[in-house]
Order: structure tokens, then C-alpha cells, then sequence
């Protein structure tokens, strides 16, 4: 059983920075790829940010230039890098492992980032 533990997050002012971790335990034997999703208050959840397991990385537009998602695959560690932060970025930043064989999905447990203007 594949578990996510997520770290990081919490108040900011705008333009300020933060930092998440998400780490992975349990069994991992499949090709992967990791994201953060986020979920603003009254809204759906979103992907933010994704990465493979060789490093190649995609990231929704809004936050292009601000944020940065790295992960270290020898401590089964994602991370979330943001800067220049903006109120907009409030919300519940969820941390998604997923498997393609076979195709499942596990998520953590969520962390708040709440960005001041």
C-alpha cells in the first residue's frame, strides 16, 4: 500500500514564498508520475504542477515562472517550490502519486497555503 505524507504550507504574504514535500512510502514497483493538484475555496481541484520519473515536468499556466516541482527518487521525495506568491494560490495543495501498471492513483492528505494581499 503506497502512502503520501505532505509537509509544508501555511500563511504567506503576496509575493512571498513557500515550500511543499511529499514523501512516499510502501511498495513502488510501477512507472510513475507525481503532481500537485490544488483546490481553492468553492472550487474544483486542479493539477498545478507534474513530473516524471526522469524529471520532465509540466505546469498549469497560472503558475508558470513562480513555482518549480522537483522530486529525488532515491528519498521517494516530491517537492513544491513557489515564489511570488499571489492571493489567487490560496488553497489546499494535494500531493498525487500515480502508477500506470496498474493505472491508480493515491493522494495525500492536503496542506493549506493561504496567501495574504
Amino acid at each position: 500500500q503506497v502512502q503520501l505524507a505532505e509537509s509544508g504550507g501555511g500563511l504567506v504574504q503576496a509575493g512571498g514564498a513557500l515550500s511543499l514535500s511529499c514523501v512516499v512510502s510502501g511498495r513502488i514497483d510501477s512507472i510513475n508520475v507525481m503532481a500537485w493538484y490544488r483546490q481553492p475555496p468553492g472550487k474544483q481541484r486542479e493539477v498545478v504542477a507534474t513530473i516524471s520519473e526522469s524529471g520532465r515536468t509540466n505546469y498549469v499556466d497560472s503558475v508558470k515562472g513562480r513555482f518549480t516541482i522537483s522530486r529525488d527518487n532515491a528519498k521517494n521525495t516530491m517537492y513544491l517550490h513557489m515564489n511570488n506568491l499571489k492571493p489567487e494560490d490560496t488553497a489546499v495543495y494535494y500531493c498525487n502519486f500515480h502508477t500506470l501498471l496498474p493505472t491508480r492513483d493515491y493522494w495525500g492528505q492536503g496542506t493549506q497555503v493561504s496567501v495574504s494581499s
